[in-house]
């Protein structure tokens, strides 16, 4: 696990830490439209595995996949720092940005400032 995992890759992670343990086929599901060949699916799925990012439970013909690493422990790892270095280290920079871009709204900058209240209780 040295990288940032692709949008795609992301993507695929979001259905497994959501669902816990899932087959490719159900991670095929929950994909948004045009969804890819099952085959497509299954491949990125190993690749995820091979970079150490899901666990692989052997039925046969089928696996399940399983995360080898938490939402929690990705984000701190490879997002985190991202963000440190875009904004210099600073979340009002981060939250500003992203105020400035239209891209939160003030219920959302509510729910984070109630987030933040209820943390310090």
């Amino acid at each position: 696990m040295k990288r940032r995992l692709s949008e795609k890759e992301e993507t695929l992670m979001q259905i497994v830490w959501n669902r816990k343990k899932v087959f490719a086929r159900e991670v095929k599901q929950d994909l948004p439209e045009p969804r890819p060949h099952i085959n497509t699916v299954a491949t990125m799925m190993r690749r995820l595995a091979e970079k150490g990012f899901l666990k692989i439970e052997d039925f046969g013909s089928a696996h399940r996949y399983s995360a080898a690493i938490t939402k929690k422990e990705y984000t701190n790892r490879f997002v985190k720092p991202l963000l440190a270095g875009l904004f210099g280290n600073s979340i009002k920079n981060a939250v500003s940005f992203f105020a400035e871009q239209e891209e939160i709204s003030l219920e959302e900058l509510r729910e984070i400032m109630e987030m933040i209240e209820n943390k310090r209780k």
